[in-house]
């Protein structure tokens, strides 16, 4: 399956943009058309109405054969889908939103209303950008030492977020598996469709792969979630962000 986004660019969700970008997109992946075609973000600036009937107009082009929606807050995302419905126009079928053990905000709005809606869940960041993935919070990679949105997103909850990836590390123990199996077990779980995972190397899709046979327990469930406390939001943004910028939640 092939899938792109359309928000970072000039005229955010606008008809124009969206008309402009999609063609820009399938050019360069060498494709007539995508599986799946995501806006990034709500767009404050653009009538609901206005997007999500040239999303539609896309897909009667045979340019894009499903929508999606990444992360935004339940009411957007819930009058987008209203939108739809009342104008007889592709309504979204998948959500891409920021949710992991360390991050479940969404469980609050979005995640009932896309079950509400028959929206599949496919959340970004399953492992918490490596946090899931290591008993210690630092990473020496590459990554660790030059991902600015990563800082930006975990380490201000880092002192509470180290007791979730302390129980994760047992769980990986008693189930003599690794500790990111454990995190995407858990999403299984939750009742996500495809978390996406990064992978730099093939072992981890392999990794990803073989979480499949983790089976969590109730009791395993409760004791991954106990330690939880409210975060502040993380993917959902207040108001466009200015021209040019890409790197949300960027530490500075």
């Amino acid at each position: 399956m092939i899938a792109s986004k359309v928000y970072f660019n000039p005229g955010r969700l606008s008809r124009e943009a969206i008309m402009r970008e999609i063609d820009g997109s399938l050019k360069r992946l060498g494709t007539d058309y995508l599986d799946l075609y995501i806006i990034h973000r709500f767009d404050y600036e653009t009538p609901i109405e206005e997007t999500m009937e040239a999303l539609h107009d896309l897909v009667k082009a045979g340019k894009v054969r499903a929508l999606g929606a990444s992360a935004m807050y339940g009411y957007q995302f819930y009058n987008m889908q209203l939108a739809a419905r009342d104008n007889n126009w592709t309504p979204f079928s998948v959500m891409e939103d920021h949710y992991n053990l360390l991050y479940r905000e969404d469980e609050r709005e979005l995640i009932p209303i896309c079950n509400q809606m028959n929206v599949s869940r496919m959340p970004y960041s399953p492992l918490a950008a490596g946090h899931l993935a290591r008993p210690q919070w630092k990473s020496d990679s590459l990554r660790g030492k030059t991902d600015r949105v990563a800082v930006g997103k975990y380490d201000r909850m880092e002192q509470q977020d180290i007791k979730i990836v302390k129980r994760v590390q047992e769980l990986s123990e008693k189930h003599n598996c690794k500790m990111s199996q454990i995190a995407i077990a858990w999403q299984w779980a939750k009742g996500v469709t495809a978390p996406i995972v990064g992978a730099t190397r093939t072992g981890y899709l392999d990794d990803a792969t073989n979480a499949l046979n983790v089976k969590l327990s109730p009791e395993d469930i409760a004791y991954l979630e106990e330690m939880y406390v409210p975060h502040p939001i993380v993917g959902a943004i207040d108001k466009n962000p200015a021209e040019g910028v890409i790197l949300l939640d960027e530490k500075k």
